[in-house]
């Protein structure tokens, strides 16, 4: 069977030599979820493992956890994020669990070596062994403990797919994606966790329905709304009001979402998949009319250097953020490579030609 080859995003140089090249599917779509560019397949069949978090988060409020439980924005950004194990998202997983009056012991979500260097040499250097509260997806499992209770459902086994949690997370997740339950389908996630696969323009559409409710209830105060809008909306404030609380120190979701300054949504997805969500400007008005925008993009080897770089190049072309704000993110955008002795032996550089939807 042929390999389907697309034309690579990403090119890694060293001394001016092709060394590697990187693959990408880009899906940009307006907030009624309509195709408006596309490099590669934007229709991908795509798991977008952490990128889905947000959508997961919207299960959890639907069942009345948040409000039960006294769950705050930065409760709910945890909820949504893959953290660095840093010392405040360890802290408030036990402050979450405590709001639940749950234990560590019933997460199911098992211990892993932290996103962040800084936390793993200073694990290394107290010889601490990290607990289910120091996975990245912790917030996430509080939250579904707490979902699992605001349902008088059995907390043991709410990881399970056959969990009513589960079932109702399934159908919650479609339909924000605007798809028939059957037409996603299922695998099980690093963190133990049931992980969707869709289309790749779907998950641009739900970044850009988070960015359209954000909008929607900015318009109205947010009194007339629905509540399936509020609560899209709900996310979309916890994850740009408390951005350290996505990622960590240093981490692009966090410099992301900080460099804009609420003006977008973005989350990371392991194995390379990435979504924003950029509400409605003068910026946007080119590519969505007066609504909101949404992109997705999936690396086809995984690649996270090549992914952020992708993510940043796609802001530039579509004429998103002042200079100031890509600037910020130049790191991202076209990494230079050194090696052991700090000289600079090549870099990084995306090159994406968006084409028009048909």
């Amino acid at each position: 069977m042929a390999t389907q080859t697309f034309e690579p995003a990403v090119t890694v140089l060293r001394g001016g030599i092709v060394e590697t090249t990187h693959a990408a599917h880009i899906a940009v779509v307006d907030a009624s979820g309509r195709l408006r560019y596309a490099w590669g397949d934007p229709h991908r069949l795509t798991l977008v493992r952490s990128a889905a978090k947000p959508a997961q988060a919207l299960a959890v409020i639907e069942t009345g956890a948040l409000d039960r439980f006294g769950f705050d924005d930065a409760d709910l950004a945890l909820m949504c994020g893959s953290n660095s194990s840093e010392d405040r998202h360890v802290a408030r997983t036990r402050q979450m669990l405590a709001k639940v009056s749950a234990q560590e012991s019933d997460m199911r979500c098992g211990p892993h070596p932290p996103i962040s260097d800084a936390v793993y040499r200073d694990w290394i250097k107290r010889d601490f062994t990290p607990g289910p509260a120091c996975s990245n997806c912790s917030g996430k499992h509080v939250g579904m403990l707490a979902a699992a209770r605001a349902m008088a459902a059995p907390i043991d086994d709410y990881h399970l797919p056959d969990h009513p949690l589960q079932a109702r997370v399934r159908h919650t997740v479609a339909d924000a994606c605007g798809l028939p339950d059957e037409a996603v389908q299922w695998a099980i996630d690093g963190c133990n966790l049931p992980t969707p696969a869709f289309p790749l323009d779907r998950l641009a559409r739900l970044y850009a329905s988070l960015a359209d409710a954000a909008d929607r209830t900015a318009a109205t105060g947010g009194t007339t709304l629905p509540a399936r809008t509020a609560a899209l909306a709900r996310i979309y404030r916890a994850m740009t009001s408390h951005p350290e609380m996505v990622a960590g120190e240093g981490r692009f979701c966090t410099e992301l979402m900080q460099a804009f300054g609420g003006a977008l949504v973005g989350k990371l997805g392991a194995d390379g998949s990435y979504a924003v969500g950029v509400r409605a400007s003068a910026q946007t008005a080119a590519h969505a009319g007066n609504r909101a925008l949404g992109f997705a993009v999936k690396m086809e080897d995984g690649n996270q250097t090549a992914l952020y770089a992708v993510v940043v190049e796609m802001l530039a072309q579509l004429g998103i953020g002042t200079p100031a704000q890509l600037e910020a993110l130049a790191r991202f955008h076209a990494p230079r490579i050194s090696n052991t002795r700090g000289v600079e032996t090549g870099g990084v550089s995306a090159r994406v030609s968006l084409r028009a939807a048909e």
